[in-house]
């Protein structure tokens, strides 16, 4: 308990599912929260929920694809905190069909939400971070960067490319004492696990491998790690 006491945290997507998980279990370890959403009904339920149980918490509703709303996401947090800690890219989308079914605004709408959003706050984060010396984050990406599943190619190429992302940001921030991490899960049981049927694992035990990537020493760094169900289909499909 308590191994993030003092340091803030923006959780994108955290009205529900995975980022409301990663925003609980950060609360429950004393972190100064900023969550963002797009859904403003449920961003601000969990933010009133958080702060009944003593949590210090800020809502800020947040379209990560509009680069005006991630500027004063950043913006705000640091008007509130005056730093900036832990950023956790989770907002994301897919939209399922096959290659030739995929429109141009379904792959723009997959891509811009769990590519360039996450472009967009890891730039800004860095902004914050590099003055300070320190800072870590934590894309959500997925197996389907290395296994993508039928008629998911939107989603696929966008968690390849945050897989990128993460790297990139790696080798832009060492020098800085900024650390990106990328964490792939398998199926996780939220409200929109689009699996039925299939081998899944709970929230929590997921979002306690983030806590685990987002309490390392500073000078150690989880790059890139899968976490799935030991039984769900991934060695030897595809």
């Amino acid at each position: 308990m308590n191994s993030l006491v003092d340091k803030v945290a923006i959780v994108t997507g955290s009205g529900s599912g995975i980022g409301r998980g990663i925003a609980d279990v950060f609360a429950d370890e004393g972190a100064k929260l900023v969550l963002a959403a797009r859904n403003q009904d449920k961003l601000e339920k969990a933010r009133d929920e958080l702060r009944s149980k003593g949590a210090s918490v800020i809502a800020i509703s947040t379209d990560v694809r509009n680069e005006n709303q991630v500027i004063a996401l950043f913006e705000r947090t640091l008007a509130e905190f005056g730093r900036l800690d832990i950023l956790v890219n989770n907002a994301g989308v897919g939209q399922d069909a096959p290659i030739e079914e995929t429109t141009l605004e379904m792959w723009q709408n997959v891509l811009d939400t769990n590519l360039t959003g996450p472009f967009l706050c890891t730039r800004e984060a860095l902004k914050i971070m590099k003055p300070q010396r320190s800072g870590r984050i934590i894309n959500i990406g997925s197996i389907s960067a290395q296994v993508p599943r039928p008629n998911t190619v939107a989603y696929a190429c966008s968690k390849r490319g945050l897989a990128a992302l993460t790297r990139a940001t790696a080798l832009e921030g060492r020098s800085y004492g900024v650390v990106a991490s990328c964490l792939h899960p398998g199926n996780v049981a939220t409200e929109m696990d689009p699996n039925p049927g299939e081998p899944i694992m709970a929230v929590r035990d997921f979002v306690n491998v983030v806590l685990a990537m987002a309490t390392l020493p500073p000078q150690v760094n989880m790059l890139e790690t899968i976490i799935l169900p030991v039984t769900q289909p991934y060695l030897g499909r595809g």
